[in-house]
């Protein structure tokens, strides 16, 4: 499967950002405002892996992943009072769902991570100087749109984003496998 696009990116970002807003305002409507904001990054978190993990080439290891996530963040929520330590949990996550699902190399996954830096970098300046929670998620994820052009190890399931000589089409791949077999056929 192709790696994820800035396009494609920008779009989930946008997407994320209004779901927050209108979930965290909703959440305050209930508890208090702390809470609200660490329920919201546990559902944006949640939301966040759930798309990439959908957009992954990997099928093996999905629904662990989701139900390690929920004991993980339960914990985080329940355990350190505040709103990072959701946060923290949340960035964790993602960043190894990405270097599992689409980095291939150690180089990859550290940039990746530099990525996830930069992004909560934007995010508190955007969240600081506008005190807006959705100027501050589509910051964060803007600058995370970024991560389908980190280069992946050839062979890589990830890497069919290089172009159409490497890229795993349908069709393509049913047409080799038609050759193999008849091939085998033959002899």
């Amino acid at each position: 499967m192709n790696r994820p696009t800035f396009l494609e990116g920008a779009l989930v970002a946008l997407i994320a950002a209004v779901a927050a807003a209108v979930l965290n305002s909703g959440l305050g409507l209930f508890v208090p405002a702390r809470e609200a904001l660490a329920l919201t990054t546990a559902a944006l978190g949640l939301g966040y892996l759930l798309y990439l993990l959908g957009r992954s080439g990997e099928r093996a290891g999905r629904m662990v992943i989701v139900l390690a996530w929920v004991p993980v963040t339960a914990a985080a929520l329940a355990l350190a009072p505040g709103v990072w330590s959701p946060i923290l949990v949340q960035l964790g996550w993602v960043w190894l769902v990405r270097v599992w699902c689409f980095q291939g190399t150690p180089t990859a996954a550290l940039l990746d991570l530099g990525l996830i830096l930069a992004g909560v970098g934007a995010a508190l300046w955007a969240g600081g100087h506008s005190g807006s929670l959705f100027l501050a998620v589509w910051s964060l994820l803007l600058v995370q749109a970024l991560f389908g052009i980190i280069p992946a190890r050839p062979g890589h399931p990830a890497s069919s984003a290089a172009g159409p000589a490497t890229a795993a089409d349908p069709f393509d791949l049913a047409r080799r496998s038609a050759e193999w077999a008849l091939r085998r056929i033959v002899r």
